[in-house]
């Protein structure tokens, strides 16, 4: 095959300009509401002229008890429409589409969460969890249904779950952290329940043709977690269920999987090309492969070889904004080393920004 990337690509009814993903990416600019800000608005503007195919907002959470960090956007209240509204209306006046993303952390909750919402207990966790009750379960559920109706509302052209990274939907999912005995734990079937319950729900709510898509820790990273072969038969359960298109991405390590971080000059990898193969071959809607994705070269040969059928990037935005425009020029790989000082100068209060650009002449930028 000879794909052109920068060619038109649909899923399902939602057209995009081309195959390139921005991943989705915590900015820290929300105010301690979950809201959206002028900032957030001045992001998303620019993000939407960069010639992107779909953009993934930065996670959402739908509970108030599903906070991971501050600065996180809340979709758990209608007043957070209006905002988001203004969000999805920026990124459209440069012609790109966008995606919310939408979460619960569960046991990774942000610190002020006192006792944290946990799918079991888990003995070797310090911080105070408790296992949530039934009901817990449904509200929850019903919360993630009330949050895909505003995202619709505020005029997002998609809804992604975040179903990686150690959140609550991993943490059903993985046997590292699903030890209960009830229908909600124990086999597969049960431990996908979740997900294919949220799933469902959705839909139903908001209409089979509107996307529902989800970023998916496809197997843990621990051996005594969710096994590869485990993953791929809920993917496949999933797409039955009524999901549009899988992004993949990493499952447990610990509570919160490392992304991780190359060294510079070492050699371009997609860390989870192996896996995005799989599944490619186990379903029949499009796949994003995520994480370590640097140059075109390699993008085209993802895409090409049958690996996946999008391409999602986060870091390399970071650093060179322009990315994509260039690449239609100048098919030299981006020029993000995968350090992750990104997310320090979110952490440090700075916003969203490259920290290698704080040290490296604006001149040195294609030579790194």
């Amino acid at each position: 095959m000879n794909i052109n990337l920068f060619e038109p690509y649909r899923i399902g009814n939602l057209e995009l300009r081309n195959r390139f993903m921005r991943s989705a990416t915590w900015d820290g600019s929300a105010d301690v509401s979950g809201a959206v800000t002028n900032a957030s608005v001045v992001l998303y503007r620019e993000l939407g002229k960069k010639g992107i195919g779909l953009i993934v907002s930065g996670f959402a959470f739908v509970s108030l008890s599903g906070q991971a960090v501050e600065g996180q956007y809340g979709l758990y209240d209608d007043e957070m429409t209006a905002g988001l509204r203004r969000l999805a209306a920026a990124v459209h006046e440069g012609d790109s589409r966008i995606a919310l993303q939408i979460h619960h952390a569960g046991i990774s909750a942000a610190g002020h969460i006192e006792d944290a919402m946990a799918v079991s207990r888990v003995p070797h966790i310090t911080r105070p969890h408790h296992e949530m009750s039934e009901e817990e379960i449904e509200f929850v559920i019903n919360d993630f249904v009330a949050a895909a109706g505003r995202a619709v509302a505020a005029g997002f052209d998609a809804v992604q779950l975040h179903g990686a990274h150690g959140y609550l939907m991993s943490q059903f999912l993985s046997p590292v952290l699903n030890n209960r005995t009830d229908r909600w734990g124990g086999t597969l079937e049960n431990r996908a329940r979740f997900h294919l319950e949220v799933i469902r729900r959705i839909k139903k709510a908001v209409g089979p043709d509107y996307p529902l898509l989800i970023k998916y820790g496809i197997r843990d990273e621990s051996v005594r977690g969710l096994s590869l072969a485990d993953g791929l038969e809920v993917a496949r359960r999933m797409v039955e269920a009524g999901i549009d298109a899988i992004e993949v991405s990493a499952g447990i390590a610990s509570i919160r999987a490392a992304i991780p971080t190359l060294k510079p000059g070492e050699p371009e990898r997609a860390v989870f090309r192996e896996r995005a193969a799989a599944l490619k071959q186990a379903v029949n809607i499009p796949v994003a492969l995520v994480c370590g994705i640097r140059s075109l070269n390699m993008a085209r040969d993802i895409v090409n070889s049958g690996a996946a059928d999008m391409i999602s990037m986060c870091r390399p935005f970071i650093r060179e904004p322009d990315l994509l425009k260039r690449w239609q020029q100048l098919e030299q790989p981006s020029t993000c080393i995968s350090c992750n000082l990104c997310h320090r100068e979110i952490v440090a209060g700075r916003g969203l920004g490259c920290g290698q650009e704080r040290i490296i002449p604006q001149n040195l930028r294609l030579k790194s």
